[in-house]
């Protein structure tokens, strides 16, 4: 069974136009966003974001907007929020594959490493949790969170949306900081960069910005094509909207468990 996604497509219907009454007064002034609007803004969003980051997948960007968008229609974020940290885990460590933007300014931010956790695999992760002491990366949408200084140093408190899925990240203190182990000098060394013990660890060099620019309520949304978590997550298909498809992404779909864990490192 072929899997779509994408960014709803709304399609009003013109029916015939009623006959104009006199003298009738004007209707008021709507000042909430269509949907068709709402459509068009995300397919325009979705172009930019692809024009930017040539190298991500499409899809994945995709489903980033729409897992966004439901946040926000939910109440779950703010939509002023701007700042969108995409990771594909389904990519080897090997490569860049995490990606942030800002929505509002359209502009790629970073293009970066991004460690998974030694439960989830060696260069390709397959395994992910949302249990204590897994050592496994977590998927799905998180808000990010206040900072604060442990063992890795400066690091970004996230909170998982997701129930089941990722709603124990804090517990586990799945959270973002720098490594010196995510290192592509390793890749030819070992095969790919060092792990974590689930948390999507970045290069020193670049995880200060990177936490100052995505902390206190900016979202991160980690992929992988399980088919569990993609079929059931309530922002992946916000209100059984549907999803229009980009072509390819179902022969990406595997019935990998969904589980849930981590914490911090190991190289």
């Amino acid at each position: 069974m072929q899997l779509k996604y994408l960014i709803p497509l709304v399609i009003l219907v013109a029916g015939c136009a009623p006959t104009p009454v006199e003298k009738t007064a004007p209707p008021p002034r709507v000042t909430q966003h269509r949907p068709l609007e709402i459509a068009n803004q995300q397919v325009q969003l979705l172009a930019t974001m692809q024009q930017l980051a040539p190298s991500a997948d499409p899809q994945v960007l995709s489903m980033a907007l729409q897992a966004r968008q439901c946040a926000v229609s939910k109440n779950r974020v703010n939509p002023a929020a701007s700042k969108l940290a995409v990771i594909d885990y389904s990519r080897p460590s090997s490569q860049k594959r995490l990606w942030v933007f800002d929505l509002a300014q359209r502009r790629l931010l970073f293009d970066e490493y991004v460690a998974h956790g030694e439960g989830s695999g060696d260069n390709m992760a397959h395994a992910f949790s949302n249990t204590n002491d897994s050592h496994q990366s977590s998927l799905g949408l998180f808000t990010t969170a206040e900072t604060y200084y442990g063992a890795n140093g400066y690091s970004m408190r996230m909170d998982g949306l997701e129930p089941g899925v990722n709603d124990n990240a804090r517990m586990r203190a799945i959270v973002m900081h720098g490594a010196d182990y995510v290192n592509p000098l390793l890749i030819n060394t070992q095969g790919r960069i060092g792990r974590s013990w689930g948390c999507p660890a970045v290069a020193r060099g670049v995880s200060r910005e990177m936490i100052d620019t995505l902390k206190d309520g900016n979202l991160v949304f980690a992929f992988y094509p399980d088919q569990n978590w993609i079929r059931n997550s309530n922002y992946l298909d916000c209100g059984g909207a549907a999803i229009a498809d980009l072509g390819g992404f179902n022969s990406r779909v595997v019935g990998v468990d969904v589980d849930t864990n981590t914490k911090h490192a190991t190289p």
